[in-house]
Parts: structure tokens; C-alpha cells; sequence
């Protein structure tokens, strides 16, 4: 049956579908595949990077040429070339300020963009996980409803030759075929919902383009683990969620390049060393010099405030920001926590039952068919298989919630009193 019903998918998928079985694990580590994703977030750290490797340079030592073309008129009134080329080797020394602020606000960047990445990785594998029991689910979803349609369709036909005896009427027959259109209409778009999930799944693991047939149940042995409780997760979350610190170390960058540019109102002071050469012999010129220069600002017009300004309002907004993800944070995680408990409590309760009554109602049915008493087998097993995907559904639902809670906490969670590992 199953070589049967993989044959059977793969005809109904391009030429490019991948033949063999694809486990939630190898799914899962496709999450450091070079993604669109991910590779948006890498370049964002290298940029950081670059920009970390730019501010630690501003001490670099420089050296560079200096030369004017030029001609002036001497007292007895002839025009002279006055040509000058130097070599200037120059080493800031000191600039109070300048240079360690904007290495600190690199600094904090870079993490910030390093636990941008994080983030991704976390959605990454969210949405991984989420894509792959889509596709099991629109697979068990599409025979329960060839089943119903098998059913359907057997009971028109019957129907049709009850009819042309005059056992039942045109309207009745019109009713039995309306139901088996509508129940072929919901098999066509279970089986164009398995296409679309492999598609998903495909580009989620970045394989796009190349279909994955087969795919193994997952076992989900985490779905049993404990969790901390809110009043005790809340805190952990809020010091380990990589939004919450990226947001953080953009207001240490902030901080930074403030003091930064408040420090352009400070001195600086370079050593500079000149080789040079002149087309006009001077005594107040040297063939080579060494020196130290003192620069102070006087005036800078309004450049420093409005840099002053804009920084602030960056901060502001990155502040807004913090705040306004705590308080989001603090509401999903509690959400995540209730999901998490009724679909442990309730939903997985509710689903058994209807598992073991429909179980009951198969074995009823296939008695009474044995029996030539009812014909209702058929649908008796397309209910037993529907109510096996509300088991699996919860299930798939339990492991998603679980997984989002890890990426909230930042990829761990705290130890539970009393549990055993």
C-alpha cells in the first residue's frame, strides 16, 4: 500500500521531485543552507564588520603626497615657477574620544547584527518545522478525502441504477451526485494542497525547484519535555531573546556614537613627518621636517548638533522599540505557555477519544459489512482517518509551540523544579 500510494504521488509531481525519504532532522539542517534568509542577515554582520574594521583604522598611520603646480611674481617684476612636492607620513596620536567611542558603537552593532542572525535561524527552523507537517498533513488530508470521494461516488452509482429501475427519484439521484462533486471537488483540492506544501517545504530548505515524495514521521520526543512556568519564564526570556538583546546593544551603539560626536569639540593631536622638494630655493623651507600638530576647534557651525540631535532621536525610536517588544513578548509567551497547556490537556484528551470511538465505529462497521447488513464501511474509514489527523494535527501543533518558546528563550530553556531530565 504505501509503495503504491508513493508511486502514485510521485506521478503526480514534476520530474525534478526528490525519490528519497526526507527526515525532520535533515530538514532542520538545511537552517545553515546559504537561504535568501539568512544570507540578507550575514551580509548585514559583515557590514557591520566592515564598518568596525573602519572605525578601528581612524588611528591607522597615512601617508600620502602633497604637491601644488604653481607660479608667482617676484619684486623685480619676472613670473618664476613656485612648484611644490611632498611625502607627509602622518599618526594620529591623540583625539579624546573619537576614535575608542566609534570602535565601542561598532562593537555594539556587530553584536546587534549577530543576534539579528540568531533570530533567523530560530524563524528559520519554525518555519522549516511548520512546512514539513504541512505537507504530512495535506497528505493524510488527501486520502481521507479520496476516501469519502470513493464512498460518494459508489453511492451514486448504485444510485443510477436504482434509478433507471424506478427505485428512487430524480431528486434523490441529483442529491447523491451533487455530494459526490462536492466531495471531488475537496479530494482536487487536497491533492493541489500536496503540490504546494512540497513547493513550501522545497524552498524552506532551500531545495527549490526539486520536490521532496516521501517524508518520515517524526517521532517529536520533545513534545514531552517540561516548562517552566510564566512568572518563571518571563524573566529568562526577556535577558536571553536575541530581538531583545539586538535592540539593546543598539542603544550601547547609540550611547557610543553620541560621546562620539560630542567629542568632535575636542583637540586632536598628530605626528607628522614631511620629505619635500621646491622648484624655488627659500630659507624658510625645509627638505624635511618633523612635527607634532595641535588642532583645536573653534567653531563648527550647527554640524555637531544636528548630528547631536538625529543620534538622539535614533535612540528614542530604538528605546520605543524595546519597550513596545517587551510588552509583545510578554504577551506570546504567555499565549505560547496556554497553547502549549491546553493542547497537552484538553486537545490531546479530545483527540484520543474521538480516535477510540471511531476505532470502535470501524470495527462496527466492518462487522455489519461482513454481514451484508450496511454499507457504511467506507465512510466509517475515512472518519477513523480523519480523526488520526486531529491526533497528529495536535501533536504537530505541540511541537511548533515548543519550538517557538526555544526561540523566545533564546534557544534554551531554564530548568524545571522537580523535573527529571
Amino acid at each position: 500500500m504505501r509503495a503504491a500510494w508513493l508511486a502514485l504521488l510521485a506521478w503526480a509531481l514534476p520530474a525534478t521531485a526528490l525519490a528519497e525519504q526526507l527526515t525532520l532532522d535533515e530538514a532542520l539542517a538545511s537552517v545553515a543552507s546559504p537561504h535568501p534568509d539568512r544570507r540578507m542577515a550575514e551580509s548585514d554582520l559583515a557590514v557591520a564588520r566592515a564598518n568596525r574594521e573602519e572605525a578601528g583604522s581612524r588611528q591607522d598611520f597615512s601617508l600620502f603626497l602633497d604637491g601644488s603646480l604653481r607660479t608667482g611674481r617676484r619684486p623685480d617684476g619676472d613670473w618664476k615657477p613656485d612648484n611644490i612636492g611632498r611625502i607627509v607620513a602622518r599618526k594620529p596620536l591623540l583625539d579624546f574620544g573619537r576614535t575608542s567611542q566609534a570602535i565601542a558603537a561598532a562593537d555594539q552593532e556587530v553584536a546587534a547584527r549577530q543576534e539579528a542572525l540568531y533570530s533567523v535561524e530560530y524563524l528559520r527552523r519554525i518555519d522549516i518545522m511548520a512546512r514539513y507537517f504541512d505537507v504530512l498533513m495535506a497528505d493524510r488530508q488527501y486520502a481521507a478525502d479520496n476516501e469519502f470521494m470513493a464512498v460518494a461516488y459508489v453511492a451514486w452509482d448504485n444510485a443510477n441504477d436504482r434509478y433507471k429501475v424506478g427505485q428512487i427519484s430524480q431528486p434523490s439521484l441529483s442529491k447523491l451526485e451533487a455530494e459526490y462533486q462536492d466531495n471531488r471537488e475537496r479530494r482536487n483540492a487536497s491533492q493541489q494542497r500536496m503540490r504546494s506544501a512540497r513547493q513550501q517545504l522545497a524552498q524552506a530548505i532551500y531545495r527549490p525547484g526539486t520536490l521532496p515524495v516521501d517524508l518520515v514521521e517524526p517521532e517529536l520526543k520533545d513534545n514531552a519535555r517540561p516548562v517552566p512556568a510564566y512568572e518563571a519564564l518571563l524573566p529568562w526570556v526577556m535577558a536571553r531573546n536575541p530581538r531583545i538583546l539586538a535592540l539593546q546593544a543598539r542603544l550601547s551603539a547609540s550611547d557610543a556614537r553620541l560621546a562620539a560626536i560630542r567629542a568632535e569639540r575636542h583637540p586632536t593631536l598628530d605626528a607628522e613627518v614631511i620629505g619635500g622638494g621646491y622648484s624655488r630655493e627659500s630659507t624658510t623651507r625645509d627638505e624635511a621636517s618633523a612635527g607634532l600638530v595641535f588642532t583645536i576647534p573653534l567653531y563648527q557651525g550647527g554640524r555637531v548638533d544636528a548630528r547631536i540631535a538625529r543620534e538622539l532621536a535614533q535612540k528614542e525610536r530604538a528605546g520605543a522599540e524595546l519597550e513596545k517588544l517587551r510588552f509583545d513578548l510578554s504577551d506570546t509567551l504567555l499565549a505560547t505557555l496556554q497553547e502549549i497547556e491546553w493542547l497537552r490537556g484538553s486537545s490531546r484528551v479530545a483527540a484520543d477519544k474521538q480516535i477510540e470511538y471511531r476505532d470502535w465505529a470501524l470495527e462496527r462497521a466492518r462487522a455489519e459489512y461482513e454481514l451484508e447488513l450496511k454499507t457504511n464501511l467506507g465512510t466509517s474509514m475515512a472518519e477513523t482517518q480523519m480523526a488520526q489527523i486531529r491526533r497528529k494535527q495536535v501533536e504537530y501543533r505541540l511541537a511548533l509551540a515548543l519550538a517557538r518558546l526555544q526561540a523566545l528563550s533564546g534557544g534554551s530553556l531554564p530548568p524545571v523544579e522537580g523535573a527529571q531530565e
